[in-house]
């Protein structure tokens, strides 16, 4: 073959001078992303969308699913640019009887009733304690914070206080860091040790490395155990102290950055 008929070389795709394909940003659902700023919870964001007050790149959306690339640019609330809220961590002692949700479609009183009238900006929960459980919990509206203090592989262990029905019988320790497999899940304590006992009860101290539904509670009545009280006590090192029942307060920087160390800037 002639060579002036010879078709040159392609050019590779990829090494020095090509040009890289761009790679999309997710897309995420409008309320999900007021939410993930901050700015109120996903529930009261759809209730914004819905009602017409919020608008993406000038037009008025009315679908809180509504798919949205770029975060917050372009996203105006009744017209406005929102600023980024002041990031705020508060640690509350939570009473029993109380659900940890904004708003409970049964109309059951929620942990939001102890933050009333104190002029704190829209906070989430950081987990969960059920409606039986007291203690230590926290909240922000640093979504990226509550991830770090949330991710079971490097947030902070929690410590419980739990008053069980009756004495435990000797190994109960043990066998409880051991585990046991309940509707085929492997529950088990990082550590576990008897507190004290007397009469018919007695209380352990049970730390759990992750979090699952129920979890001590489920445990437990796999040793045939029924919890009368459980209390949380502590996050890693902060611990709920001297924090009266119901009583919040903010937490100071250490306690923040020790909870959830920040990651790279």
């Amino acid at each position: 073959m002639d060579a002036s008929l010879r078709r040159p070389p392609r050019r590779p795709l990829h090494g020095r001078g090509s040009a890289q394909a761009a790679v999309p940003a997710p897309r995420y659902g409008l309320a999900r992303v007021l939410s993930k700023a901050g700015l109120c919870s996903r529930s009261e964001a759809a209730r914004l969308i819905r009602a017409g007050r919020v608008s993406v790149h000038g037009r008025v959306v009315l679908d809180p699913e509504h798919p949205v690339r770029d975060g917050m640019r372009g996203v105006r609330v009744e017209g406005l640019d929102p600023a980024p809220p002041e990031r705020r961590y508060v640690m509350l002692n939570k009473p029993r009887g109380l659900v940890t949700t904004t708003r409970d479609e049964q109309g059951r009183d929620t942990v939001y009733r102890c933050l009333e009238g104190a002029g704190l900006p829209w906070l989430a929960p950081v987990g969960r304690l059920d409606k039986a459980s007291e203690g230590l919990l926290l909240f922000t509206n640093d979504p990226a914070w509550a991830a770090r203090v949330l991710d079971p592989g490097g947030g902070p262990d929690k410590t419980y206080h739990v008053q069980v029905d009756r004495l435990p019988e000797p190994g109960l320790v043990e066998a409880l860091v051991a585990g046991a497999v309940v509707d085929g899940e492997h529950l088990r304590a990082s550590a576990a040790r008897l507190l004290r006992s007397g009469g018919r009860t007695a209380w352990l101290e049970i730390v759990l490395d992750e979090g699952r539904n129920r979890q001590i509670r489920r445990l437990l009545d796999a040793f045939g155990l029924e919890v009368l009280r459980l209390v949380r006590v502590a996050i890693g090192p902060l611990r709920l102290g001297t924090l009266g029942k119901g009583r919040w307060r903010e937490l100071d920087p250490a306690e923040r950055d020790a909870q959830a160390p920040p990651g790279p800037r």
